[in-house]
């Protein structure tokens, strides 16, 4: 298991926990970031934030931040 901020391009993983602030934590849930759900990296910007992820079906765009909350389960 690894925090999204630490996924390398290409990566696929579910997530198995969102830990923060309970105001950052629903702004996550909001936006579809929940137990459960499978996300793949698709992009890094140069020094690293934000990162672009495909889940649920969309583009979302993530701080680094945002992605250090987020712990997921490496799928092969």
């Amino acid at each position: 298991m690894k925090k999204l901020s630490e996924f390398s391009i290409g990566e696929l993983g579910v997530i198995v926990k969102v830990e923060a602030d309970p105001k950052i934590k629903r702004r996550l849930f909001d936006m579809g970031v929940t137990p459960g759900a499978e996300v793949f990296l698709r992009k890094k910007a140069p020094l690293g934030d934000p990162l672009e992820v495909t889940i649920r079906g969309y583009e979302l765009t993530l701080r680094k931040t945002e992605a250090k909350c987020v712990t997921l389960e490496v799928k092969a």
